[in-house]
């Protein structure tokens, strides 16, 4: 008895214990917003390589504390650990494209939405008539790149089984494996793939699909506090209405 006493006691160590998130009334105690950003999605959010970090999501995280009242703590995190830092209390709100998905929404709150996007490949400018159905893609001979972690990589894990994925760690560096020949294409929400496809002209093209791929709203995705909560959505609310939202992130697409 007294071993199985010791082996249930080391298995509890090994469990992770969700932190206590932090109030509203915590965060304006504390005078600080958190707010967790990837840093490698444009236009929400890229942080450059002198350190600072830029997009349409880093201004409303900006707006958003100033509407609070309190300053604003960009907390770097990764897609791979989106959850495990929210969960730790790493950070408050997270902002900068993510996707409202039903695991997420199980464990944190999300905002009203403040836009839907899709799927859809993006690929050298030659290929753009090649890649315009799943079925086009998922085949031994292509080559797709995705970044970890995150719905990229769950679309092409549940949506290319025969396809040749490799998973590339650095997603302000990925678009780059396309444009030199190294990958045939990687799929990422529409947002992204018009900035990178301005920002590399003529080399990178959105393929010609007709649609996404598929449908999913971004939102910001906050730590479980009704009161949080509904200060957000309120804040968001209104700054979707003025058109605020749509200026910055038009500016950070440019």
């Amino acid at each position: 008895m007294r071993k199985i006493a010791g082996v249930v006691g080391m298995m509890g160590m090994l469990v992770t214990v969700q932190a206590e998130a932090r109030s509203l009334a915590a965060i304006k105690q504390d005078g600080t917003l958190r707010v967790g950003m990837s840093g490698d999605y444009a236009p929400y959010s890229l942080r450059l390589p002198d350190g600072s970090i830029k997009g349409a999501d880093v201004t409303m995280a900006g707006e958003l504390a100033r509407a609070l009242g309190v300053k604003v703590e960009i907390v770097p995190t990764t897609w791979k650990t989106l959850k495990d830092d929210l969960l730790a209390d790493r950070y408050d709100v997270a902002m900068g494209g993510v996707s409202v998905t039903p695991d997420r929404a199980a464990v944190a709150d999300f905002s009203v939405p403040v836009l839907t996007d899709g799927k859809r490949p993006i690929v050298r400018c030659a290929d753009k008539a090649r890649f315009v159905t799943v079925k086009d893609i998922d085949k031994p001979e292509v080559r797709v790149v995705v970044n970890p972690g995150g719905t990229n990589q769950r679309f092409a894990d549940a949506n290319f089984p025969h396809a040749s994925v490799r998973v590339f760690p650095d997603n302000r560096a990925i678009f780059k494996e396309v444009a030199e020949g190294r990958a045939d294409l990687m799929v990422t929400d529409g947002a992204e793939v018009d900035y990178q496809s301005r920002r590399s002209a003529g080399v990178l093209c959105p393929a010609a699909v007709p649609d996404t791929f598929d449908k999913a709203d971004k939102a910001y995705w906050m730590t479980r506090d009704p009161a949080l909560k509904a200060a957000v959505d309120e804040w968001l609310t209104k700054t979707l209405k003025s058109g605020a939202y749509g200026k910055a992130l038009a500016k950070a697409a440019e």
